[in-house]
């Protein structure tokens, strides 16, 4: 036993005992198949070149928005566009969503569904992308 710096008075342990290793066979993970990340970074992969944070991920997948590879196309070209005006930072919505998106890096910052971002205020954007129901 050794006596801890911080606490004189308390007692830590010399060595800290050993935890089991979890161990997950290879059968045991494709039985869990892909996590959410993997899915939407595989779907944007295929139709976009547009990137998302983790914080917009987690946004996305906490409120079960889900845009169809269209949108996500449409977003990606008009993005494009926004950086050819200068645009840094946009928001972009859509009938589903209200996204911040980074147009320098092509990065999706935040999500939130349309109903949550009628009630805030967008601060930091230099642009706005407004989607029709066509696109």
């Amino acid at each position: 036993m050794v006596k801890s710096n911080f606490f004189p008075n308390q007692i830590q342990p010399a060595v800290k005992p050993a935890q089991p290793q979890k161990s997950t066979s290879q059968a045991e993970q494709n039985l869990k198949g892909p996590g959410f990340s993997e899915l939407l970074q595989d779907k944007l992969t295929d139709s976009t070149s547009l990137k998302i944070s983790k914080h917009a991920e987690k946004r996305l997948f906490d409120r079960g928005i889900e845009l169809t590879p269209e949108t996500w196309q449409a977003i990606e070209s008009r993005i494009g566009e926004a950086k050819q005006k200068g645009v840094r930072d946009s928001l972009v919505l859509t009938k589903e969503a209200a996204l911040v998106v980074n147009a320098s890096n092509e990065t999706v910052i935040t999500a939130m569904n349309r109903e949550e971002a009628a009630s805030q205020i967008f601060t930091n954007i230099n642009g706005a992308i407004v989607l029709g129901d066509d696109e």
